[in-house]
């Protein structure tokens, strides 16, 4: 099946003739040899420009390769405007399933004979479609009588074969890049392909989006910079969730935002602020920030908010990882080198024996450059190309828990691009972390422990007393026990060594008696035979 699939994907390249997209200096004579003897594997569309071509293609792949063209299409400053314009429409403008179908879909989930039952005026034809699902337009008829504007989600029929066809070929070829690549083990993919098999998985269930969304929405209430809509909970099943119906404006279309007079820059700093709070405050952020999923409220354009859709996936940090990064993000923004390369050893990310001082440097060659400058000056192409050869360089491991974020931090740096390239990320997103992070150390932070910790301490402190005399009276007891064991250990221990002993002298007599038996000296070799089986015997008991 893996390899069966691995050649689907080989031909459909082929066949959209994507193999233009690689330099001719990148292939030398053999494989120019060998691709033009795969004659029937030829480009079936060369009317269409190779951007068309590579969209095309990647929607015939599935939603694995939808996702991916999705991800490189908010990434201007490293592909020219034609493919990063063609791969845009893939964040809802993927080909729809049958509108007919996807009612009967809805009518099965909630258990309708009639979708009018619950919905009037559903639409067929889907408002936007993308790789895992589409959605439809309808108003919900509630309990008061009211109308509601709302648009019904329906994943894709049949997509979960693919996904996990797709899946057991990333692992297989995870396995052999950990096994045959110079960087396998250090760049750890099948952790990496096993956080994304989980990340993907959890997509498909929308009762798992809808229970997302609701916490979002409860983390960023009466928020100036983030709404995420309503979602009716009592109308979301694992293939289908209702919610409310939003009116603004695509985040990508920057002519309809400038033509409101939208304050992008406000915009722009709102977009980092946004992802720093849920990162930093909430441990809980949204990790599919594709211009798709994000659009602008028409209301008040001068104080701009941002609509967050699609919260299928999110990502999560434990205090560990929260803190070394906020300490790692502001030690970067104070051009504290040291700092940074001391925090990469201190959490493990790099070797232990890793010297401090060569690390910095390297850092320090990577990032200087590019400081004080606005998004537009800024080749992250370079940047990321750099870093990742100073990891390679310093044999620093993959974090496959972080993997989620950096894909976010790319959206978000590439939405910022867009919206308003003279941003001073490094300006905005300074002291937003500093202040978490001088609330995280020190007297309020300890005082917030404290009070945190103040229930339970009150449950547990009756207990206290009783808790004490027990361990008075154990801890002897336990000690004796602990003493008895560790002497029984000393025991076994002398009788392994004991056998071990008496099992090699019963071998060597035994081979010596054979050799004296072999020169005639046959009762020096019965005593030797006698001495073995005895020491045998010994071993054995």
């Amino acid at each position: 099946m893996r390899i069966g699939r691995f050649y689907h994907i080989q031909k459909t390249l082929l066949q959209f003739g994507l193999d233009e997209l690689i330099p001719s200096q990148w292939q030398p004579w053999y494989a120019k040899l060998f691709r033009r003897s795969l004659f029937w594997l030829r480009n079936r569309y060369p009317e269409h420009p190779v951007g068309v071509r590579l969209r095309l293609a990647l929607q015939s792949l599935g939603p694995v390769w939808v996702k991916f063209g999705q991800m490189l299409s908010t990434r201007r400053d490293l592909f020219p405007s034609h493919l990063a314009d063609e791969l845009a429409k893939l964040q809802d403008k993927v080909p729809p399933f049958d509108g007919a179908q996807a009612q009967r879909l809805i009518e099965q989930a909630l258990d309708l004979k009639n979708i009018s039952d619950f919905f009037i005026d559903f639409e067929q034809t889907p408002l936007a479609s993308a790789s895992i699902a589409q959605v439809h337009t309808a108003r919900l008829m509630q309990d008061d009588g009211s109308l509601a504007d709302v648009v019904i989600k329906v994943i894709r029929p049949n997509i979960k074969q693919q996904i996990l066809a797709d899946l057991a070929l990333m692992d297989t070829l995870a396995d052999a890049a950990t096994r045959f690549l110079p960087d396998g083990k250090r760049l750890r993919p099948r952790e990496v392909v096993s956080e994304y098999r989980r990340t993907i998985l959890d997509e498909l269930d929308l009762k798992r989006e809808a229970a997302n969304a609701i916490q979002l929405r409860r983390n960023f209430d009466g928020s100036d910079s983030l709404y995420i809509p309503f979602v009716y909970s009592d109308y979301s099943r694992a293939n289908v969730m209702v919610m409310e119906r939003i009116y603004g404006i695509p985040v990508s279309d920057i002519a309809a935002l400038e033509a409101q007079g939208t304050d992008m820059e406000l915009l722009a700093k709102r977009g980092v602020e946004v992802f720093f709070t849920q990162v930093f405050r909430d441990s809980f952020f949204h990790a599919d920030m594709h211009p798709g999923n994000i659009f602008v409220s028409r209301e008040t354009p001068t104080n701009p908010k941002y609509i967050g859709i699609d919260c299928g996936i999110v990502g999560t940090l434990n205090a560990e990882d929260k803190r070394y990064l906020a300490e790692n993000f502001v030690a970067f923004f104070n051009r504290d080198y040291k700092k940074v390369a001391q925090l990469h050893i201190d959490s493990g990310w790099v070797p232990a024996h890793t010297k401090v001082e060569e690390f910095e440097s390297a850092i320090r060659t990577v990032c200087e450059p590019i400081f004080q400058k606005p998004l537009a000056e800024i080749s992250f192409g370079n940047v990321l190309l750099n870093l990742f050869n100073t990891a390679r360089r310093f044999d620093m491991q993959v974090q496959p828990q972080l993997v989620l974020l950096q894909k976010t931090l790319l959206y978000i740096e590439g939405l910022g691009r867009q919206l308003y390239p003279q941003l001073d990320l490094w300006k905005t997103a300074k002291p937003f972390l500093e202040n978490w992070v001088k609330q995280q150390v020190g007297l309020p932070a300890i005082w917030r422990q404290v009070k945190d910790n103040l229930p339970f301490w009150a449950e547990k402190m009756p207990q206290m007393p009783n808790l004490l005399h027990q361990y008075l009276e154990q801890g002897p007891k336990q000690q004796h026990q602990l003493l008895q064991q560790l002497q029984h250990l000393a025991q076994q221990q002398h009788k392994t060594r004991t056998q071990i002993v008496a099992a090699t002298f019963a071998a060597a007599s035994l081979i010596s008696a054979s050799m004296l038996l072999c020169f005639g000296h046959n009762a020096v070799a019965a005593a030797l035979a006698l001495l073995s089986i005895g020491l045998a015997f010994k071993a054995w008991r």
